[in-house]
């Protein structure tokens, strides 16, 4: 079993769990997590997901992947615009996150710097 952050995937029983949930998957969307989970904290790129995946070394559609990930993010929880799981690391691949991005941060945990004190 592997886990990363509140996502358990068995590979023997080919199941996922979020936050102890378990989440229905297709076969080509187990195998995409899988592939990605397996890695955490790696970037993969989409054509090593094409052949581990997908089991061909050429591109059926370019939208293949983006397709199945949107399913995937969906059934996760995953924000697509600010995902904190699977990010896409533009013009290298996608990544599963061992921890949530910087950007997952909320803005109000960001605090501005103190005016220094001779120029206040």
């Amino acid at each position: 079993m592997k886990s990363v952050q509140g996502v358990d995937v068995d590979p023997v029983t080919r199941r996922v769990w979020r936050d102890g949930a378990e989440i229905r998957m297709s076969n080509k969307e187990f195998d995409l997590v899988y592939a990605l989970i397996s890695r955490a904290g790696e970037i993969v790129t989409r054509e090593e997901l094409m052949r581990d995946v997908w089991h061909t070394t050429f591109w059926t559609s370019a939208k293949t992947i983006d397709v199945h990930l949107g399913w995937v993010r969906r059934k996760l929880g995953d924000d697509t615009r600010r995902p904190m799981l699977i990010t896409t690391i533009r013009g290298e691949g996608l990544r599963f996150e061992v921890a949530p991005p910087v950007h997952a941060v909320a803005p109000s945990a960001v605090t501005a710097p103190m005016p220094d004190a001779q120029t206040a």
